[in-house]
This record gives structure tokens, sequence and C-alpha cells, in this order.
């Protein structure tokens, strides 16, 4: 079983950066697939970015934030990032990371088994 605990998340203007942290432990974290959804007020949570199991070679980005967003990955240190730039008030949400082993990328909620309780992110325009 594997926790994770996001943070990073705060107020930034447009145009800003974040970077966002997701610390997993328990579980062997190499093994997981990581992904990072993020939900805002009244909406239903959605994808963002993944990316693949062991290397990190694969990832994914939701089309609102390729150029932008970075996902990334650190075995030894059991961890996960999600760097933004150039932050739009529509990125405003709160971000999740989850982790799952049954796919080499995935891009839904219900793919992934373990969430994180989640960190807001408010850009102000």
């Amino acid at each position: 079983q594997v926790q994770l605990v996001e943070s990073g998340g705060g107020m930034v203007q447009a145009g800003g950066s974040l970077r966002l942290s997701c610390a997993a432990s328990g579980g062997s974290f190499s093994t997981y697939g990581m992904g990072w959804f993020r939900q805002a007020p009244g909406k239903e949570r959605e994808f963002v970015a993944a990316i693949s199991r062991i290397t990190g070679g694969q990832t994914s980005y939701t089309n609102s934030v390729k150029g932008r967003f970075t996902i990334s990955r650190n075995n030894a240190e059991k961890m996960v990032y999600l760097t933004m730039n150039s932050l739009k008030p529509e990125d405003t949400a709160v971000y999740y990371c989850a982790a799952e082993r049954t796919r080499v990328i995935a891009t839904m909620t219900h793919e992934y088994e373990y969430w994180g309780q989640g960190t807001q992110v408010t850009v102000s325009s």
C-alpha cells in the first residue's frame, strides 16, 4: 500500500510558477506509475499529467497544460513533481497526486489505486 502526501500549493499571480511535490511512503515506489489530477469547484476531477513507472521514460499531459507543466519523478527519494509555469486563472484547483500499477500510462481517475489528500493552487488574474 502506498501513502501519498502533496505539498507546494499556494496562491500565485497569472504568469507565475509553482512546483508541486508528492511524497510517497510504503510499497515499491518505482513500480508505480504516477499521475497528477485536479478538481476545480463544481467540476469533476480531471487528468493533468502522468509519468510511467521505473524510468519515467513516458509522460502524458492534458492539452491545456502542454508546454507549461512538466511531470518528473525521483525514485530514490520517492517523490513525484509537477512544475507549473505560465499559470493561468483556469489552472485554479485542488491538485491531487495518484499512483497505479496497471497501465503503461494512465490518464483516467478509475485507473489509479492510491490518492493523496490534495493541495490547493489558486491563480489570480
